[in-house]
């Protein structure tokens, strides 16, 4: 990544602490972590579509291998920070990785999210001044344990948000059971940082995804409609007006929101129901407007393409860098040296504003150092 006298942010890259890879590692259906013979590496194995490729490697040692393999990257915290200097990255607000704390049972999601946060708290403690942190919610548990949660990672020096998934509570992100959340969550100003996991059921990816086209389907179009969905649903359902103060972070730029926000005004608009019921009258806030005024957008989109619609939906001034790192490494180069992934979005940033430009140094670091109140002296 080329020098620049703007200090760089990644807000959008992730790890998973040690004592969450022991969970992973003592699980027998996915999210779990396996070892195979014929390769050094444990393997993570995180999606329903891996699950066919998992049962044949358990079976036959010649067979695909599942997941990706978990290096040092995802767990390090020296691996993080060498990562960081590498590609000329000043701060980084790390998260744990998807699925976070949704597999966990009621009983025991609460002092497990406590324990990761205290960690995240830790690490971060290391590296004052370069490194913050989203916290994870134990949203399985009962809703007063989760709210003792957003008033303990609150009082964490370095926490400056938490991601959060796409299933909430088990109903969506637009469960009604989910406002008091969402309301804590705005009173403390955590931000929500959304992230997808879930995706699309298998079926849609058709019967020659899981031996002919690896992952490209569930990670390229899965995971940004998904997130697209989950926000269209909150508004749809009024989320964001209950909760004006409400502030929401989406990865990959927003999925195809920023794209499709058009075509959901027109469908609002022309929905007899919605009319029906009064819901498109006067004063009504367009997606438009909630883009403008409750959502940031990361710049995960490794295309000048894509950032510039996410620019044009939500503004240059709403948008900050990401890398996604540990995934997407290098395949056939060191994983130690430069990653093209961080690259093509560094890249896009600059072709879609112009390099070295007011917007370009905002995006790549002075967004997020004001909106994620980085500047703290440490």
């Amino acid at each position: 990544m080329a020098a620049s006298k703007v200090r760089v942010v990644d807000i959008h890259t992730h790890m998973y602490p040690p004592s969450y890879i022991k969970i992973l590692e003592s699980r027998s259906t996915i999210p779990l972590v396996r070892t195979f013979p014929q390769t050094p590496d444990p393997r993570l194995i995180l999606l329903e579509a891996e699950v066919k490729s998992l049962e044949e490697a358990t079976k036959d040692a010649t067979a695909k291998l599942p997941g990706r393999p978990l290096t040092s990257h995802f767990a390090s915290l020296a691996q993080k920070v060498h990562f960081m200097d590498t590609h000329g990255i000043d701060i980084s607000v790390i998260s744990l990785a998807n699925p976070w704390l949704d597999f966990l049972s009621a009983s025991e999601s609460g002092k497990i999210g406590e324990s990761v946060n205290e960690e995240f708290s830790r690490m971060c403690g290391e590296h004052p001044g370069r490194l913050f942190f989203f916290a994870t919610l134990p949203l399985t548990a009962p809703l007063e344990t989760v709210l003792a949660a957003v008033s303990h990672v609150k009082g964490l020096k370095y926490c400056r948000g938490i991601i959060l998934g796409t299933s909430g509570l088990g109903k969506g992100l637009d469960d009604p059971a989910l406002l008091p959340i969402f309301e804590a969550l705005a009173a403390a100003h955590l931000t929500v940082f959304l992230h997808p996991h879930y995706g699309l059921p298998n079926e849609v990816w058709g019967p020659r995804a899981s031996e002919e086209y690896g992952h490209v389907l569930p990670l390229a179009l899965g995971f940004p409609m998904e997130t697209t969905i989950a926000v269209t649903r909150m508004y749809l359902s009024g989320v964001f007006d209950k909760v004006r103060d409400l502030r929401m972070i989406l990865a990959h730029s927003g999925g195809t929101l920023p794209f499709l926000a058009g075509r959901i005004e027109s469908c609002v608009l022309h929905d007899g129901q919605l009319v029906r019921e009064g819901k498109v009258g006067k004063g009504r806030r367009t997606v438009w407007e909630v883009l403008k005024e409750q959502i940031y957008l990361d710049a995960v989109i490794y295309s000048e393409v894509g950032l510039k619609a996410a620019i044009d939906a939500s503004g240059a001034d709403r948008l900050m860098f990401g890398t996604d790192h540990p995934f997407f490494p290098p395949l056939e180069t060191d994983e130690q040296g430069e990653w093209e992934s961080v690259s093509l979005n560094a890249d896009a940033v600059a072709k879609a504003v112009g390099e070295g430009s007011g917007e370009a140094k905002a995006i790549m670091g002075g967004n997020a150092i004001s909106i994620l109140r980085l500047d703290q002296d440490f």
